[in-house]
């Protein structure tokens, strides 16, 4: 059963941390509903699950990392091209969530519950609904300013509250400023590697004070493989999706979680 609940975890990591519906959501609702034990899905699965969604955005986007790898001094030091300041973009872009991570990381975790994301899934549904009625949808990743990097990733910060989402927030805004769907969710997919990282390796450091004895190893694996494998597809499937689709269908997605949730919240 626990590699079945494994597995099963593996599965909504994977499809929700690209999907604009709350992968932090689902996985607190998921261990709510179902009544999984925190303590063996809890922390150090969440470091497993995070590392596959982070392997499977870095080996899809494999040749974009490679060529801004190799353009990264001169990205730093000013140079000009496509490449150079996509890399410039991606890292003010990163800067909000750094931010908001050390000042109020303590803090959040105090919203991770079943009420707080239900009131988060209507608030991001509704975002999706307003960006896809006001975006003009007209401009690509290549068009954004420094400013509007920083904006999408101050959209990126305000999903470390539960049942926002990453995907999700920084897709609303980059709809509101003008550019296509397929196209917004490139950058901000490039854009999630530094913080999708940086959330796996603060959780592995919290997993190492609090100590891994005993902790049962195969489940970290399903996890681990299992949400990258998942996220891979997901991620490819959602970028053709996107291109000649709205996202209206999360939208109303969200809006039913939300409703079962309170439904579930209201009958305990």
């Amino acid at each position: 059963m626990d590699l079945l609940a494994a597995a099963l975890l593996g599965v909504v990591q994977g499809l929700t941390e690209f999907l604009p519906v709350s992968s932090s959501g689902h996985l607190i609702l998921a261990r709510a509903f179902f009544g999984w034990d925190a303590g063996r899905f809890g922390l150090a699965f969440d470091v497993a699950c995070h590392v596959g969604t982070f392997l499977a955005v870095a080996i899809f986007f494999r040749r974009d990392l490679i060529e801004m790898t190799a353009v990264l001094p001169g990205a730093l030091s000013g140079r000009d091209g496509d490449r150079e300041r996509m890399v410039r973009l991606i890292l003010v872009g990163t800067v909000p969530i750094v931010v908001v991570a050390l000042l109020f990381g303590a803090a959040l975790e105090a919203v991770r519950s079943p009420a707080v994301i239900a009131v988060t899934l209507a608030i991001g549904g509704i975002g999706l609904i307003i960006a896809e009625r006001l975006g003009a949808q007209t401009r690509d990743e290549h068009a954004i300013g420094y400013g509007e990097a920083v904006a999408i990733g101050c959209a990126q910060a305000l999903a470390l509250i539960p049942g926002i989402s990453r995907s999700g927030a920084t897709l609303t805004l980059a709809l509101l400023l003008g550019l296509r769907r397929e196209r917004a969710a490139r950058f901000v997919f490039l854009m999630s590697l530094p913080a999708v990282f940086a959330a796996a390796a603060r959780e592995a450091l919290m997993m190492r004070e609090v100590g891994t004895d005993g902790l049962p190893v195969t489940l970290f694996a399903v996890g681990l493989v299992v949400s990258g494998v998942v996220g891979y597809l997901t991620i490819k499937f959602f970028l053709r999706y996107l291109a000649n689709h709205s996202l209206a269908v999360f939208a109303y997605y969200r809006f039913a979680l939300s409703a079962v949730t309170v439904a579930w919240l209201l009958t305990r």
